[in-house]
């Protein structure tokens, strides 16, 4: 097996919380008032209807197939070959999509706080932490995000309660003044955010009490959909109207604290926020692809490909936009496409196809019974 070590269901929702959670705290508000405008505080509930979707995939293709994840149960669903190629496309997708999020990491990091480093440095010093943290296995990343999820939900809780006193509640009024379709189209920058929960294929192989997988992850779907409803309503609340002009919008929320006039200037908590987050949200992308690589090339251990394709996931990072401002515009249009095609409509696809040849089956045995 690739993979002996084992993580509970818990473990697995407390790690998907900083996958989902980590890069959209500071983008989600800003792509969803572009649509939405006041109404961007109901658009994580419409998208969390594509993540609940996804784990119910993901949870129905892990009963069928209880010791595989989607690299290898694609194989035997619609054949080797088909299999395989499948496989390489969600790779290959998982690649590209990870270089992106060590992008946004790395321009953040450049844009607001260390503008004289360069790029490279941040993002190569952020893959190569995230390496030796894969290299430690499933049991390491669950202790991780258990260490480390509970630091960043403590410095959210206590960074939007500091800036209560600067939220005007009028700012979402009125409600639904042009019904519900700005706050549906505000929502679909935010499914490809919730149709990151494919990941859980990669790990429910490895849970320790698989019956309470599909329990936690829907837990697990639920929080971050109330962590974003959260998220918008305090940049709205402090924003107002103009959250849609702002690419980081809680960063510019932030910089109104001042309490007593020696508790300002908090950006600190931010970044350190984002640095944690992004931390976990990289290193599970990079476990998928490094557990999903060594699966498809039927390799007995993942780990001697954990540099090589650290390598490869800088040099994606780097290809991947040629600013942040063009990969914010990606994100926000063709992007959301993209990642719901792939994470969604591949095991969609799986899934039915293994649905009918289940029937198949089961209609065969009942002629010969």
């Amino acid at each position: 097996m690739v993979e002996k070590g084992k993580i509970s269901a818990l473990q697995m929702a407390i790690l998907m919380h900083p996958t989902i959670i980590a890069t959209g705290i500071l983008l989600v508000p800003g792509l969803t008032a572009h649509h939405a405008e006041r109404d961007l505080w109901m658009s994580p509930a419409w998208a969390s209807l594509v993540g609940f979707l996804t784990v119910y995939i993901a949870i129905q293709l892990n009963r069928m197939y209880p010791k595989e994840t989607i690299i290898e149960y694609s194989s035997r669903i619609v054949g080797t070959l088909p299999g395989k190629a499948l496989g390489l496309i969600v790779l290959l997708f998982y690649l590209h999509v990870n270089g992106i999020i060590i992008r946004e990491y790395g321009e953040f990091i450049i844009g607001i706080f260390l503008m004289q480093t360069p790029l490279g440095f941040v993002m190569g010093s952020m893959t190569l932490a995230c390496a030796f943290a894969v290299r430690g296995g499933i049991e390491v990343l669950g202790r991780l995000g258990q260490m480390f999820v509970p630091i960043v939900l403590l410095l959210t809780l206590f960074m939007f309660f500091l800036i209560i006193p600067d939220m005007e509640l009028e700012n979402m009024f009125p409600i639904m003044e042009k019904g519900l379709m700005p706050s549906f189209k505000g929502s679909v920058p935010l499914q490809a955010w919730f149709s990151e929960f494919l990941l859980i294929s990669f790990l429910l192989p490895f849970l320790t009490d698989r019956e309470k997988g599909l329990k936690w992850g829907m837990i697990s779907v639920f929080l971050v959909m109330v962590m974003m409803v959260v998220t918008n309503l305090a940049t709205l609340f402090v924003l107002g109207g103009t959250t849609g002009t702002f690419l980081y919008p809680v960063m510019n929320i932030i910089r109104y604290v001042s309490v007593g006039d020696f508790l300002e200037h908090l950006e600190s908590l931010v970044m350190a926020m984002w640095v944690i987050g992004a931390f976990m949200k990289i290193s599970v992308f990079y476990y998928a692809l490094a557990l999903g690589a060594a699966q498809w090339l039927n390799l007995s251990d993942y780990r001697p490909l954990v540099f090589p394709l650290g390598f490869l996931l800088a040099l994606f990072a780097v290809w991947a936009s040629p600013n942040l401002q063009e990969m914010a515009h990606f994100l926000g249009t063709s992007g959301s496409f993209y990642l719901v095609s792939i994470q969604v409509g591949i095991p969609l696809f799986l899934l039915m196809i293994a649905c009918i040849r289940k029937g198949k089956m089961r209609t065969k045995k009942e002629a010969k019974g």
